[in-house]
């Protein structure tokens, strides 16, 4: 009997077509035609790079994200009658939960100690990606709730435990709470530009934090300093195969230290800096000068339309005290003010980016549960959930690491 790792979804027909429209399931990105997919997302109140269809295309063409990894694709679109496409979503069929940065561990410990199959379950999401934006691409709002649809109906034919859609912003929410799914809050830590007077230079920025926070960035940047460490920046195509090589080394020593195996293959990267190189930021430390080796590295993501970026991935191959804050927060803080842009995403968890300038933003996600009974326990522990969220939120913005009133929490 083949197991839930080796279960293909396209093996059941895809949801009927609805109102004229055709939806259909992808097993490979590639057979996506990428043009439209791309002319789409632009047309999105959040478009982020990490839905561009180079993106997810090079998470399955290096072997990153696909059933053998536990991340079965079941992309989803939607045409009109003349193969227009009006609507798409990354979708996968999960055999676990790792990756995803909204925990649902408790959720499938407790199928499994009444004996039920948590696993598989539908998700869509940008792998090990969580960064907010739009997930149910859609031409209008009648779309997006067909794709609500279409994603229910899709995991009741495949009998599957559950449905989740995760960082999604607010029209997705909307969709998805009409058709009936369940939302549950999230707290993310982002910088953002004040909307009056921005800050020019990194200077800028550091006077207006509290005294004891700049005290604490001037000291970390110090010990540093001090260390002989120096930083260069990396842009685009900038980024050297050996600088790219450099970062992987990084990137893996970085999750073996916590005892895991990196998400990533090194073909992702190598994609990346063939088909998105203009979204990426290179940061290396380096020992001794500009010239000198480099002894760690983080990879920053860049938004160059809307002008945000995202910290993503960072590592070193020695200690170097407070290196980690340095290059992480305070390297690319100060290129985005430089540059111009308006925000910098911290990624999943951290109340120490408090400390560092970055202020908590809601985050959102949608679960749908087959199981009934399930699903109303579900609901209860998401309402007290939500309101510990609004409580903790509301203590974490008491906490405002700005002069007062600078800038507006």
């Amino acid at each position: 009997m083949a197991s839930y790792r080796d279960r293909n979804p396209l093996q059941s027909p895809a949801p009927p077509a609805q109102d004229g429209h055709v939806i259909r399931l992808h097993d490979d990105p590639a057979g996506l035609d990428a043009a439209a997919w791309d002319a789409l997302l632009a047309r999105q109140a959040a478009p982020t790079p990490f839905m561009q269809w180079a993106y997810l295309a090079a998470l399955h063409r290096s072997k990153s994200a696909v059933r053998a990894t536990g991340w079965a694709p079941c992309f989803m679109t939607v045409e009109d009658a003349d193969g227009t496409l009006l609507g798409g979503v990354p979708l996968y069929l999960k055999s676990h939960s790792y990756g995803e940065y909204v925990f649902d561990w408790a959720w499938a410990d407790a199928y499994r100690r009444h004996g039920l199959a948590y696993y598989p379950k539908l998700l869509a999401a940008v792998p090990f990606t969580p960064v907010p934006g739009t997930r149910l691409l859609a031409r209008d709002d009648a779309v997006r709730a067909l794709l609500a649809r279409a994603l229910l109906a899709l995991a009741q034919r495949e009998k599957l435990s559950s449905a989740h859609l995760l960082f999604m912003d607010g029209p997705d929410a909307a969709a998805l709470e009409r058709a009936g799914w369940m939302l549950r809050e999230g707290v993310q830590f982002h910088w953002t530009q004040p909307a009056e007077a921005p800050w020019t230079r990194f200077e800028d920025f550091l006077a207006s934090l509290q005294r004891e926070k700049r005290k604490k960035i001037a000291q970390e940047q110090r010990r540093v300093a001090e260390a002989g460490i120096v930083f260069t920046a990396h842009e685009g195509g900038a980024i050297s195969e050996d600088l790219w090589d450099f970062f992987y080394r990084c990137y893996t020593l970085t999750y073996r230290a916590h005892g895991s195996m990196p998400y990533l293959e090194r073909g992702f990267f190598r994609d990346m800096a063939r088909t998105m190189a203009q979204n990426w930021l290179l940061f290396a430390a380096r020992r001794g000068g500009p010239q000198g080796e480099p002894v760690a590295a983080s990879l920053v993501a860049l938004d160059p339309a809307r002008r945000r970026a995202y910290g993503r991935y960072w590592g070193s191959v020695e200690h170097v005290p407070c290196l980690h804050f340095d290059a992480c927060y305070y390297q690319p803080l100060r290129w985005c003010i430089e540059h111009g842009y308006v925000a910098f995403e911290g990624g999943a968890q951290g109340e120490h980016k408090m400390a560092r300038g970055l202020l908590p933003v809601r985050t959102q996600s949608a679960h749908w549960l087959a199981d009934d009974r399930f699903a109303g326990a579900v609901a209860d522990f998401l309402a007290r959930e939500g309101a510990g969220m609004q409580d903790y939120v509301d203590e974490l913005r008491e906490r405002n690491p700005f002069k007062s009133g600078q800038p507006p929490a």
